[in-house]
C-alpha cells in the first residue's frame, strides 16, 4: 500500500504567463503558494484473480481490463506513460472539489506519478515530478493548462516560479521572518463560490486571445516583482499586497469574457464594501474559489456579508507531494 499526499495551490500573481504559448516566447513568472488542502491517493498492486485488471476510484469507480479503457484522463495517461504492466487499484480522496481553480487536476497527476514510482521502488525528484506531470497533462492528455500547478504540487512552498523561453523552470522560495509570514497568512480569506468549471475551456479562450493580451500579461508578470518587494520588505505595509490583488483581478478579467460572471462580480463587490482590500478568483476563473485580502479586524464583517458562501480557512504547505504511507508488498 502506497499513500501520497499532494497539495493544492493558490496563485497570487502572474497566472496566464505560465502557459507555454506565452512563456516560450516572452518568459513567464508567478508568485503563489501551496496550501494545506490535499489530494490523497492510495495505490496497491491488484492480485490477478479478479475479472478486471485495474480499478480507479474517484467520484466514479472504474473496473477495466485494459488501461486504454480507463475514462479518467490523468489515470489512463499516467499509467500508460509509466508502462504499468501489472494490475493496480487507485483510490482518490481530496480536500478540494475538482474544477475549482486550486490545481486539483495537477495535484492528482503529480500524486499519481509519485505513488507509482514509489510502488516500483523508485524515488523521483521534485524537478522530475514537475517535468513529467507537465508532459502528461500538456502533451499526452493535451489539456490547455499552464505549468505552475504541477510545480507547486511537486515542490510545495511559498515561491516565485520563473518559466524561461527555453522551457526551463526555476523555483525560488520566498524567505521572510516567521512573524511576517504569519501576519500575511492571517490576512488571507478563501471562499467557495459554489460554481465549478473546466479550466481548460477558459484557458483555450485565453490562449486564443494571447496575441491581443500581451500588454495585460506583461503587466501581470510585472506585478509578481511588485508583490515580492512588498512581501520581503518589513517596512512595507502588507495591505499594499491587497491593492495589487485588486489590480490583477481587473487585468485577469480582460483575458477572457469567461473569467467572471454577474454573480461573481456581486460577491466580489460585497466583500470590498465590507472591508476586503482586494481579491481575485483562483485559477482560470469562471467559478471555484475566491481569495480575499482582509485585515483581521474586518474578517468577521466579511464572513457575515458572505454568509451564503463557504469560508475555508487554510495555511501554507511547505512539504509538496509526499509519500505518507510506504508499505510495498
Amino acid at each position: 500500500m502506497i499513500i501520497s499526499r499532494t497539495p493544492h495551490r493558490i496563485s497570487f500573481f502572474g497566472g496566464g504567463t505560465d502557459y507555454p504559448d506565452y512563456y516560450l516566447k516572452h518568459g513567464g513568472k508567478v508568485i503563489g503558494t501551496a496550501i494545506d488542502k490535499y489530494c490523497y491517493l492510495s495505490l496497491r498492486e491488484l492480485p490477478p484473480y479478479f475479472e478486471f485488471k485495474h480499478r480507479v476510484v474517484y467520484s466514479k469507480m472504474e473496473n477495466v481490463k485494459n488501461i486504454d479503457e480507463i475514462v479518467h484522463p490523468s489515470a489512463r495517461e499516467t499509467l500508460k506513460y509509466l508502462n504499468i504492466d501489472f494490475g493496480v487499484t487507485v483510490h482518490h480522496e481530496g480536500d478540494i472539489p475538482a474544477r475549482s481553480g486550486m490545481g486539483s487536476s495537477s495535484a492528482f497527476t503529480v500524486g499519481l506519478l509519485h505513488s507509482l514510482y514509489a510502488l516500483k521502488g523508485k524515488m523521483d525528484s521534485r524537478e522530475e515530478l514537475t517535468r513529467e506531470a507537465i508532459y502528461v497533462e500538456q502533451k499526452l492528455i493535451k489539456e490547455s493548462v499552464g505549468s505552475q500547478d504541477q510545480t507547486f504540487a511537486a515542490h510545495g512552498g511559498f515561491n516565485i516560479i520563473e518559466f524561461l523561453q527555453n522551457g526551463e523552470i526555476f523555483v525560488e522560495p520566498i524567505i521572510i521572518t516567521p512573524e511576517r509570514l504569519s501576519a500575511f497568512e492571517d490576512r488571507l480569506m478563501l471562499f467557495f463560490t459554489g460554481l465549478s468549471r473546466t479550466a481548460s475551456d477558459i484557458a483555450c479562450d485565453k490562449i486564443k486571445n494571447i496575441p491581443n493580451n500581451n500588454k495585460n500579461l506583461s503587466r501581470m508578470k510585472e506585478l509578481v516583482d511588485d508583490a515580492y518587494k512588498i512581501i520581503i520588505n518589513p517596512k512595507r505595509n502588507l495591505s499594499e499586497f491587497g491593492d495589487l490583488m485588486n489590480e490583477t483581478w481587473e487585468l485577469k478579467k480582460r483575458l477572457s469574457e469567461k473569467v467572471s460572471t454577474s454573480d461573481i462580480e456581486k460577491m466580489y463587490s460585497t466583500a470590498i464594501e465590507n472591508g476586503a482590500i482586494g481579491g481575485k478568483l483562483c485559477g482560470a476563473g469562471g467559478g471555484g474559489f475566491m481569495l480575499l485580502y482582509v485585515l483581521p479586524r474586518d474578517q468577521q464583517r466579511v464572513k457575515e456579508a458572505l454568509k451564503g458562501y463557504l469560508h475555508v480557512p487554510f495555511k501554507f504547505d511547505f512539504d509538496g507531494s509526499k509519500i505518507i504511507v510506504y508499505k510495498p508488498s
